[in-house]
């Protein structure tokens, strides 16, 4: 899990707005979320507003996890069609042996930074010798940091790393540490700006690590080929069309559905990260997919290579 909880919205299923009863026809599908409902999410929850679930012959439920480690292996275990999880989960995922593979994509760019504030005094990543970064996912946080920070000549030795447990911007601005790893472009450094801080960023892909797709579908590999997953991207294409010609009708929607989320931070975060969505949610990059592998491999968070084929396919649109 990459996102901590933005807002305390307790929405479960995220059910259309305005729009009428399925058919008999409509073919049911489960769509599992990586978190609670977010802008991350307004291509789809733009397909289901835009009608384009519909006219693609769908029913479609969209669920919000109480347990964000559960998703994936929901699909594992055949109990869902479809759920959103994160690039580098994929590997975890094909090490430990679960029969899920990548299907499609909605954000394919990262959106994770190591993030500070001006008055830290850090202006370049040599600045970091001898200061704390906070990280919240074990393993990987700690492989990004070191890259970055060897990339820039600067020994991981000489820093140290500080489990803050998902609370970044408070442990940034209370100066329990002097970076953070984690934070989200879109997200936690609009927050940051909101409280009055000047944010200085560092994006991953600057410094020696290779770039991923932040959101994916993932599928049970048994029904990766079901039509009704292709019809689904299909339409899930055509939503990200309409959001992008249609934001503010989007946003009004989504604030309809989940006024409690109606503020500033996540106003910004919805029209900022139009620009990062997949525009056609089929594609399958394959040399970010080998390279982010590599990078796994290399910093032996997974023990094995499997071939691309094990764990991204790329569909084709009917």
């Amino acid at each position: 899990m990459r996102r901590f909880l933005l807002g305390f919205a307790a929405v479960l299923v995220a059910a259309p707005i305005a729009m009428p009863k399925a058919h008999a026809a409509d073919q049911k599908l489960t769509v599992l979320l990586d978190w609670f409902v977010n802008p991350d999410h307004a291509t789809i929850l733009s397909a289901e507003y835009s009608g384009a679930f519909k006219r693609h012959g769908l029913d479609v439920k969209i669920i919000a996890p109480a347990d964000p480690s559960l998703p994936p292996r929901q699909i594992a275990a055949g109990q869902a069609d479809l759920a959103l999880t994160y690039q580098p989960q994929l590997y975890l995922m094909a090490d430990q042996g679960l029969p899920v593979v990548r299907v499609g994509t909605v954000i394919n760019k990262p959106l994770n930074v190591l993030a500070t504030i001006s008055d830290s005094g850090i202006k370049t990543m040599k600045d970091f010798k001898g200061k704390k970064i906070g990280f919240s996912v074990a393993g990987l946080d700690d492989s990004v940091v070191d890259t970055m920070l060897e990339y820039a000549g600067v020994s991981p030795k000489d820093v140290t790393l500080v489990n803050v447990n998902f609370a970044l911007v408070t442990a940034l601005t209370s100066h329990q540490v002097d970076g953070v790893i984690g934070a989200y472009r879109n997200f936690e450094v609009n927050e940051l700006k909101g409280m009055g801080k000047t944010p200085v960023t560092f994006t991953p892909e600057d410094y020696g690590v290779p770039p991923d797709d932040e959101l994916v579908f993932i599928a049970n590999k048994k029904e990766a080929h079901d039509p009704k997953i292709t019809a689904f991207l299909e339409a899930l294409q055509e939503g990200t069309t309409y959001l992008e010609a249609h934001p503010d009708e989007m946003w009004a929607a989504f604030i309809k559905q989940h006024p409690d989320l109606n503020n500033k931070l996540n106003k910004t975060a919805w029209y900022q990260t139009l620009s990062y969505f997949a525009k056609n949610p089929f594609t399958l990059d394959q040399k970010r997919y080998t390279d982010y592998e590599k990078f796994m491999y290399d910093h032996k968070l997974i023990k094995t290579q499997p071939p691309l084929s094990d764990y991204a396919i790329e569909l084709k649109a009917s």
